[in-house]
């Protein structure tokens, strides 16, 4: 097994191998990435193939025994430093987990993901479900296989949540969700006593070439190392990467509504100082990695949130913004923008809602998962469960299936169980933000004097520097004392939106 070898030279194996698999795995990264920015649409198929051989080969080299027994020696050295232990220790907890999945099914998980994405794509263009249904009937099939291949205890999406947040449950979430929606309701409750924000500021005819020329000029101001990354449009914004010196943001535009290219940019910045900031000496191991997708979640929220929809970066960026947008924005104030970007009302799209009723959506989402996971509806019943809870949740009705149940790329990428992560990701933004406020001398005022890097630096030392050494629930505790609280957010929502709306 170890031939007599020393810990280091096997260590140093163990490292070449992992990043062999993880240069296959970034290379397959590009593709998808080409795929969804600049791919013409008829190479759908040979990029599926391709994508589908390369997934296959980098499962197969990671899943294969010679990795095993590697990693079974290590595990039982005792002369590994702390940091190549974790390594070793989340290397065969990763090991356990793909070695369930076949290299056929991840081959058919990969070609149907690929078909998916582009069903999704004429679906939205055609405003038509039924394009995507069946393939999607696909996928969600081979989801509840994939749960049964990892094993679970209790309901089977547990399989499923545990692959973007490590030991989340459905127990959990009800759990924490059961405690955040009455305390939603309660301050949406007062609101609506309340006169209506104004947004129309922010809702004007925005020509996209402006649009686009500042948000490049945004996210270098507020961090973005463009050397080592770059942003590009796609029909969802998205963030990925292929090291943490190459790392890719995507944007969309409306020209009527400035608010949904600025905030989903600060949101996937969020997204890429997280990725920026992993040790690069790590690269292809463990603690190269991002902690769970509700950490990285916290990332974007934060910026996007705490951040970017503060008095204080509305202050910063106004006179950007009017420099940009002169007949629009000429005779705005800080107090009118910062108004104007937090309007809280109901509406159909997640990725443009306010901070509160944004919760919801991601409710929806997750309920309808579960139930879909658990063969308590089937995929043909999607859009009537989307439209009801719509309307039971946000009394809002959804006029078609582009503004409804097409609205998100995430099913059509096989990404169940992500949702939540994005509730969770922000409380804890909530949470981390408070703290930061702690650490940092005169944190506000410094965000209103554009002074970011102190809050990226920050967050770099906190929590992009560990990579995958913590849990998300371990790491809240090493900054915060304390796990997931919920009661950061909601102090934050109530000061903040009292404020707004003059209660």
């Amino acid at each position: 097994m170890s031939n007599g070898k020393d810990t280091a030279t096997l260590y140093k194996e163990y490292v070449q191998a992992l990043q062999e698999v993880a240069d296959i795995k970034y290379a397959v990264a590009v593709l998808q990435w080409d795929q969804e920015t600049y791919m013409p649409a008829g190479g759908a198929d040979k990029r599926g193939r391709q994508i589908a051989t390369l997934s296959e080969i980098a499962h197969d080299r990671f899943t294969s025994p010679a990795i095993g027994d590697l990693l079974a020696e290590l595990g039982r050295r005792h002369d590994l430093t702390g940091e190549q232990r974790k390594n070793i220790e989340l290397s065969l907890y990763d090991y356990s987990q793909q070695t369930r999945l076949p290299s056929a099914f991840v081959r058919q998980m990969s070609e149907t993901v690929s078909r998916s994405f582009h069903n999704w794509i004429e679906a939205r263009k055609a405003n038509d479900f039924h394009i995507f249904r069946d393939v999607l009937g696909e996928l969600v099939e081979l989801k509840k296989q994939e749960a049964e291949l990892l094993g679970y205890t209790g309901h089977p999406y547990n399989a499923l949540l545990n692959q973007y947040e490590r030991g989340a449950t459905t127990d959990l979430l009800d759990n924490i969700f059961g405690k955040l929606q009455p305390e939603l309701k309660a301050i949406l409750d007062q609101l609506g006593t309340a006169s209506q924000v104004d947004d129309s500021l922010v809702k004007q005819h925005f020509p996209a070439s402006e649009q686009w020329e500042f948000g490049m000029d945004l996210l270098g101001k507020m961090g973005y190392d463009f050397n080592h990354g770059r942003q590009d449009r796609a029909e969802h914004p998205f963030t990925i990467n292929f090291c943490s010196k190459d790392v890719r943001i995507t944007t969309r535009i409306d020209e009527h509504d400035l608010g949904n290219m600025t905030w989903s940019t600060i949101h996937e910045l969020g997204h890429a100082l997280y990725e920026q900031g992993l040790p690069d000496e790590q690269y292809g191991l463990p603690l190269g990695e991002y902690a769970s997708l509700s950490i990285h979640e916290s990332q974007s929220r934060l910026w996007e949130n705490n951040v970017g929809r503060s008095i204080y970066w509305c202050r910063h960026f106004l006179p950007l913004l009017q420099r940009y947008f002169p007949a629009q924005l000429g005779n705005a104030t800080p107090e009118t923008l910062y108004r104007a970007i937090n309007k809280v009302s109901p509406s159909l799209i997640r990725t443009e809602a306010d901070e509160l009723t944004y919760h919801f959506h991601v409710i929806i989402r997750y309920e309808l998962e579960k139930a879909l996971i658990n063969s308590d509806i089937s995929v043909k019943d999607i859009p009537a469960f989307w439209n009801e809870h719509y309307r039971l949740y946000l009394g809002i009705a959804v006029p078609d299936d582009r503004q409804g149940c097409l609205q998100d790329v995430h099913w059509s990428h096989g990404s169940f169980g992500y949702f939540p992560t994005y509730s969770l990701g922000s409380l804890y933004a909530a949470q981390f933000y408070a703290f930061a406020g702690k650490d940092i001398p005169n944190l506000d005022y410094q965000l209103e004097g554009g002074q970011f890097a102190t809050l990226k630096d920050w967050l770099r030392k906190k929590i992009h520097t560990h990579g995958r050494m913590y849990t998300s629930e371990e790491l809240c505790r090493e900054i915060c004392g304390e796990g997931l609280n919920i009661q950061y957010f909601m102090q934050y929502a109530y000061a903040k939106y009292r404020y707004i709306y003059s209660l």
